[in-house]
């Protein structure tokens, strides 16, 4: 019995612990910059074992310094519904279960919030306990951070091409500009690559991304204004710092 109650209580305090870093995290996240993620440790890691050369793109930038285009384009084609739901799309999820059920091809049903707990705090995988993880990061992050927070990381630490992550490094390597000069074909353009942006490249566009760029843009349009206060207005007279 010593020795269970022993256990016990090293178990009990790991995950106290746990909980307690994690919230650590989480809260100093919401003022600090992200500038490494789990991704692009693992992305590295990949290309140091392929015997390729080891790429980390990436320039954080705050939101007001990403055009609004580009903020909208993302709501448009990964979830329309960021603005109002409270981290998960509750019919997306039931519509995905009941296609793999039928089966039908499996699709990805995470929210902006879901992929930003993701890419942040977690790896990529389909296992129940990093899901069960990605759950509780994005209850923590939709409470701790709120919306704007968890555009303004999702923006920055999102994988947009081979060894490119975030909005500015996308925009200087691929356009040659600044995140908050992209325009509205430009921001649809790569919004298009995020369902496998190391396939589609929006440097150069296949004609499936063409045609899903002026799907985005159709989207883009029906959607009331993405804003939030958030974003930069590309017609504004706004200085890179």
């Amino acid at each position: 019995m010593k020795f269970i109650r022993y256990i016990w209580i090293r178990v009990r305090n790991l995950l106290l612990f746990l909980f307690l870093f994690s919230l650590i995290a989480v809260v100093g996240y919401k003022f600090i910059p992200v500038y490494y993620t789990p991704l692009m440790f693992i992305r590295s890691y990949e290309q140091y074992r392929a015997d390729q050369p080891v790429k980390i793109d990436h320039t954080w930038v705050p939101l007001e310094q990403i055009a609004q285009p580009l903020v909208q384009a993302v709501v448009a084609s990964e979830d329309n519904l960021f603005p109002e739901h409270h981290g998960f799309d509750m019919d997306q999820i039931r519509k995905a279960k009941k296609e793999a059920e039928q089966g039908k091809r499996v699709r990805g049903a995470s929210t902006i919030s879901q992929q930003t707990a993701k890419n942040v705090f977690l790896w990529p995988g389909k296992t129940y306990f990093r899901k069960g993880l990605e759950v509780y990061f994005t209850f923590l992050i939709e409470k701790i951070w709120g919306k704007e927070r968890i555009m303004e990381v999702y923006l920055n630490s999102i994988e947009m091409g081979d060894g490119i992550y975030g909005a500015e490094a996308v925009a200087m390597a691929h356009f040659g500009k600044h995140a908050f000069e992209l325009t509205r074909d430009e921001a649809a353009l790569i919004a298009a690559t995020l369902p496998n942006p190391r396939q589609y490249n929006s440097a150069n566009p296949s004609a499936y991304m063409r045609k899903r760029q002026m799907q985005i843009s159709s989207l883009m349009g029906k959607l009331l204004k993405v804003n939030m206060g958030y974003g930069a207005d590309k017609d504004a007279n706004i200085k890179n710092k």
